[in-house]
């Protein structure tokens, strides 16, 4: 029997091989005494509610479109997992129009009642998946929902939460990028807006459930830190980056790249400055982000990043590359049939699944989901085809070589299967280590042949340091920046 568990434990193991590293942070902001509702923004498609079931530290309920539970394998997973359908006015077709409304209403209360019950419900409030770095509109479900909970809450019981979470991607439609999901504390409601009578007129419930909508997209915001083009958060992140590698130079120091909750802190940190100053000098931060834009397109063109300025990559020295040249040969030496057994048997269905989900996605937000669901079909029928020729040809090879042949061809096919697995996963470690190796000398020969463009590059980035430094003086902005340039 599917259960809950189960689905948490292959959701977790699935995600692990996707994402390099997934990082959480603010758990601490989550009650026990208690339940409430998790709302974020959805930008990922089903990675979105994926990452927070398996990163929460308590059991999730999940509200989904009655019609989804009609589709195959997805529609038993929803069932494992506890989801709750939902019946929306608009979705059915013909009958009374009073009877789809109660449908509605039922649905709501079953997963209001669960919340109630001191279990938590994750909710999208924009209702749709997308690619855009803003907010669509925000629906009135998720306040509709809280009010609903609230009063459905005991007396003398604590009323439920409304915990803000921001989903933050580096390269979200790529295989091994990074993740992080952060909590953040819960929403500090107005006496007004705590609740709403169940005999309130409906001017007041709309009245109240619009208000929470604004309050749920506020915090949101500061979770997430929305810009209006993905240009303007392309060039945020250049600034963060830009003014990192600048006082880890001043300070001497050649720190390791940032972990995703560092990226997170000092994009928030740059949008913060960017938001204030734009209100209070919109012509000077105008001219200034003019200047970062003409920057980041040179280090663009000679495709570095801000710290390979002042240095090229560890990876790119002689030693290194000695030693990855000296693993690989050991790798070649002592384990040839694991490399190749994993790399024919993983390399196929790695291609297909790419090939498959960049071809069926109709945006960049559906290829994660669809690379996710492709993989989970291609993998394990890539090793079962394996496992069934190693089976079919040990049982002729028996046949024909009794004397010298074993009849363990079970034995040899579990040891196929297992060894495709671990093959593919050294293969892909291995291939990730050669990437950043080749990358590092790249690198080298550039910055060798470049050497006037990267010395005035250098001295822009400087100018831009003090520019920033002196435009964001005086402001309260979030974190706090090391001697070497590191936020924590």
């Amino acid at each position: 029997m599917v259960t809950y568990e189960f689905v948490v434990k292959l959701a977790r193991l699935l995600l692990r091989r996707f994402f390099r590293e997934v990082e959480v942070t603010g758990l601490e902001h989550v009650p026990s005494d208690r339940g409430g509702l998790v709302v974020s923004w959805h930008p990922n498609g089903i990675i979105d509610p994926a990452l927070i079931l398996t990163h929460f530290p308590g059991q999730i309920v999940f509200g989904a479109r009655h019609g989804l539970f009609k589709v195959p394998v997805m529609g038993t997973l929803m069932r494992a997992i506890g989801t709750i359908p939902i019946y929306r006015a608009q979705d059915a077709e013909g009958g009374d129009e009073e009877a789809r409304r109660a449908r509605n209403r039922a649905s709501l209360d079953a997963l209001a009642q669960a919340v109630a019950d001191g279990r938590f419900s994750a909710l999208f409030p924009e209702g749709v998946s997308h690619d855009d770095p803003h907010f669509h509109e925000m629906k009135v479900g998720a306040a509709r929902l809280y009010y609903r909970a609230v009063q459905l809450t005991s007396a003398g019981s604590p009323p439920p939460v409304i915990i803000p979470v921001g989903l933050h991607y580096d390269d979200k439609a790529s295989f091994r990028s990074k993740a992080l999901v952060a909590f953040h504390p819960p929403l500090e409601l107005d006496e007004a807006l705590r609740s709403v009578p169940e005999d309130a007129p409906k001017e007041l419930f709309h009245e109240r459930c619009s208000a929470l909508t604004d309050a749920i997209e506020g915090a949101l915001i500061k979770a997430v830190h929305p810009t209006e083009s993905w240009e303007e958060h392309r060039l945020m992140h250049r600034v963060a980056k830009l003014f990192r590698a600048e006082r880890a130079k001043e300070f001497g120091a050649h720190v390791s790249g940032p972990d995703m909750r560092e990226r997170e802190v000092a994009f928030h940190r740059v949008w913060e400055g960017y938001r204030l100053r734009r209100q209070s000098d919109p012509a000077a931060t105008a001219v200034l982000m003019a200047r970062v834009r003409e920057y980041d397109a040179d280090l663009n063109s000679l495709d570095l990043e801000d710290t390979e300025l002042d240095r090229s990559p560890k990876q790119g020295s002689l030693v290194r590359a000695t030693g990855l040249v000296l693993q690989l040969i050991g790798l070649y030496v002592l384990a040839p049939p694991l490399l190749v057994l994993g790399l024919a048997v993983n390399g196929p269905p790695y291609y297909l699944v790419g090939w498959l989900a960049n071809r069926h996605a109709k945006l960049v937000k559906d290829v994660a989901s669809l690379k996710w669901l492709y993989g989970i079909i291609a993998y394990p029928i890539a090793w079962a085809l394996m496992g069934a020729l190693v089976w079919f040809g040990w049982v002729n090879l028996h046949e024909q070589y009794p004397k010298h042949i074993t009849s363990s061809a079970v034995t040899a096919t579990l040891l196929t299967l297992v060894f495709s697995f671990v093959g593919g996963f050294l293969a892909l470690r291995y291939t990730e280590r050669v990437r950043e190796t080749l990358r590092a000398i790249r690198v080298r020969l550039t910055r060798a042949r470049s050497t006037q463009t990267i010395e005035r590059l250098k001295q822009e980035r400087g100018a831009l340091f003090q520019a920033l430094s002196t435009m964001t003086e005086g402001l309260d902005l979030p974190g706090e920046v090391g001697p070497d340039g590191r936020i924590r």
